[in-house]
């Protein structure tokens, strides 16, 4: 019986498959801070790669944990899949940066005790195989706009940096950080009329409050551009209060959650 033909409640939903994996194996590991690792890999089959807008991902596709080699997923009309019916660990990043001539792509991953993608980036040696799919949707820079306020956990800033070094630089930016700890501090691209603010998560406060509390104050004025991204809970509530309490235009913000509060891969750098 074809999916057509099932019941509504049992049809399986087809989406369109995503880009194809490119392998790809480790060429370094660098400490961004104490709690972030730039991995980056390279390998032939990056050659073709286009990433053409700032904050766009990529799906980074590992080893399963109970194996050291590589197994590429196929596409289920859903899923990907393992031959074996497995789901693969995959985790989604902003490509902070992509070299065509040396096919070199850089991954930055949020170290946090817990993780796939953290534990495989405190481990990874040169070498280590990986495989690439992408690019996923990345921002466009509407650059007619008044100013822009940018805000983002540890997860965002790869995302953050791509767009500071994107934005004119004769437009106004407001950037929010909202970090766990003050260790995960380190250099932005500078920007000469970005204003920077790091907000620490401090007394147990869930993630996101920070940032929320930070947006709230915030001066938004008209013509502005708005780009936030985080902890999935946390930027909906964001979003309400854009939309609902400020009644901000939708079409000039984009609010993307990039993982989600008890889930496995939890804050890994993760941006699904």
């Amino acid at each position: 019986m074809s999916s057509a033909d099932q019941p509504p409640g049992r049809r399986q939903l087809v989406r369109r498959e995503p880009p194809r994996f490119r392998e790809v194996a480790v060429q370094r590991v660098e400490t961004r801070s104490p709690r972030l690792l730039r991995v980056t890999v390279a390998g032939p089959e990056l050659d073709g790669l286009a990433i053409e807008r700032p904050a766009a991902s990529v799906r980074l596709l590992l080893p399963s944990s109970d194996q050291s080699d590589l197994v590429r997923p196929s596409w289920n009309g859903n899923e990907f899949l393992l031959p074996d019916g497995r789901r693969p660990v995959i985790r989604t990043f902003t490509p902070r940066h992509f070299d065509p001539a040396a096919l070199e792509l850089d991954l930055e991953i949020v170290v946090h005790g817990g993780g796939a993608a953290s534990a495989w980036a405190e481990a990874a040696q040169p070498g280590a195989p990986a495989a690439i799919s992408g690019p996923g949707r990345g921002y466009t820079v509407d650059p007619d706009a008044e100013g822009f306020l940018l805000a983002g956990d540890e997860t965002a800033i790869p995302a953050m940096s791509q767009l500071l070094e994107t934005i004119p630089a004769e437009r106004p930016v407001q950037v929010y950080v909202e970090i766990a700890d003050p260790a995960a501090r380190l250099p932005l691209p500078d920007h000469p009329r970005a204003t920077v603010r790091w907000c620490e998560l401090t007394g147990g406060a869930a993630a996101g409050d920070a940032m929320f509390a930070a947006i709230r104050e915030a001066d938004l004025p008209d013509g502005s551009r708005v780009w936030v991204a985080g902890e999935a809970a946390a930027v909906q509530r964001i979003r309400r209060h854009l939309f609902e309490d400020r009644r901000f235009p939708r079409a000039r913000a984009a609010v993307r959650g990039y993982w989600k509060h008890g889930r496995a891969g939890d804050g890994d750098g993760s941006t699904d």
